[in-house]
């Protein structure tokens, strides 16, 4: 399969892009940047609009996982600003794109996150729960909302509700080791707070399913079946 995908250098990218790669498919990554170094790639920019829609000829699937790193620096309002913007205009513009062609990719699969769901305590959620309230819920919704030109013009598209992704390469846990490690871990507050994790093997697992299999469609979620609370995560993982 021809496979374009965004954020192919980050964490869940760049194991992804490994394992499809060795699956034997033909895939080009959308990137915006040091493109004379990185054979197969499409030229974007998402901040001012800019894709070459060229790129995409023979493409049978795009994967969308680019954005702005939530975790990197505090939530300033232009921080947030830059979280959404990062989500939504990129995943609008590859939706916009792929939806004009004549040719078109017979499926988009795009990041999302279980923030969708926003903080709803002990309750019990599925894909089919309402979005939550605040920030990242609103995110969230806007950038599952952003690839309706790609549903509309008839390509399956899935939404992968990803929990926390859990590697020592990087993400969460990365951050997280080092004061385990030196004994200083701890929970948060109560510690009664739902941890819906998810090891970054089955995420890839995960989007390799959906990728293939073409009944699914729409939200997914990528986590353990085996939710646990703060305190019962830092308590294992001490």
């Amino acid at each position: 399969m021809k496979i374009a995908i965004t954020g192919s250098s980050g964490l869940i990218g760049s194991r992804l892009l490994q394992e499809l790669e060795r699956a034997g498919h033909a895939v080009t990554r959308i990137v915006r940047s040091d493109l004379e170094s990185i054979p197969s790639v499409i030229p974007w920019n998402p901040d001012k609009g800019e894709i070459d829609p060229k790129g995409f000829e023979g493409i049978e699937a795009v994967i969308h996982l680019a954005g702005e790193n939530i975790a990197s620096r505090r939530w300033t309002a232009e921080q947030k600003l830059k979280i959404r913007d990062s989500r939504v205009n990129g995943t609008r513009l590859l939706s916009e794109t792929i939806a004009r062609l004549t040719e078109k990719p017979t499926v988009f699969v795009c990041a999302s996150a279980i923030g969708f769901y926003g903080n709803r305590g002990q309750e019990i959620i599925s894909e089919d729960s309402p979005p939550g309230q605040g920030f990242l819920a609103d995110v969230c919704k806007d950038w599952e909302s952003a690839t309706r030109p790609a549903v509309e013009a008839g390509i399956r598209t899935v939404h992968l509700r990803i929990g926390v992704v859990l590697s020592p390469d990087g993400g969460a846990l990365e951050k997280m080791l080092p004061p385990f490690r030196m004994g200083l871990g701890g929970k948060l507050g109560k510690g009664n707070q739902g941890m819906s994790w998810v090891v970054l093997d089955d995420v890839v697992g995960a989007t390799l399913h959906v990728l293939k299999t073409d009944t699914v469609s729409g939200p997914v979620n990528l986590v353990s079946p085996n939710p646990v609370s703060n305190l019962v995560f830092t308590k294992t993982l001490g």
